[in-house]
């Protein structure tokens, strides 16, 4: 069966998709790496560094396992928001460079996650926390993009 030639023809002068040009990868690259660092930063404050200083992890503690649960939330989300910020920053050159050096930080709250989570998390493990994610408003704000905390409701910790 034999093609119709204007079906070809047509077919051939439409545009193929192209990739998206550096500077619409760009666009906003900084807005999302700002958003998404300033929620792991609120996330880690508000419920795995107040509540490590105010004692709420102590064995005993009133509140305890529910205290536990959300820093264990809190710091999968945190690790999931920072994974997300520094993708975000490759798309802008000067923040990729800012960022760059962070990437082992990050990475390393995985791990942390689950210490808080099981109550084994102590003050060296809240400074990691604390110290990857001031690292990375730093960088943020070296670069023209300062992060604040946005502390996330609890349903955006869960899913």
């Amino acid at each position: 069966m034999a093609a119709d030639p204007g079906a070809v023809a047509a077919a051939e002068a439409q545009p193929s998709p192209s990739p998206s040009t550096t500077a619409e990868r760009q666009k906003f690259a900084k807005t999302r790496f700002v958003v998404n660092a300033g929620l792991a930063a609120g996330a880690t404050y508000q419920w795995i560094i107040k509540p490590y200083r105010a004692g709420k992890f102590r064995k005993g503690a009133s509140g305890r396992t529910f205290a536990l649960i959300k820093a264990g939330l809190a710091g999968a989300f945190a690790y999931n928001r920072l994974k997300a910020a520094v993708e975000n920053a490759k798309g802008d050159p000067l923040l990729s460079k800012a960022v760059a050096p962070l990437t082992a930080g990050v990475e390393s709250l995985k791990s942390l996650t689950t210490k808080v989570r099981k109550g084994q998390a102590g003050d060296g493990d809240i400074s990691s926390f604390e110290d990857v994610i001031n690292n990375v408003k730093s960088a943020g704000q070296s670069a023209g993009a300062p992060v604040t905390d946005q502390v996330p409701s609890l349903s955006q910790l869960g899913g």
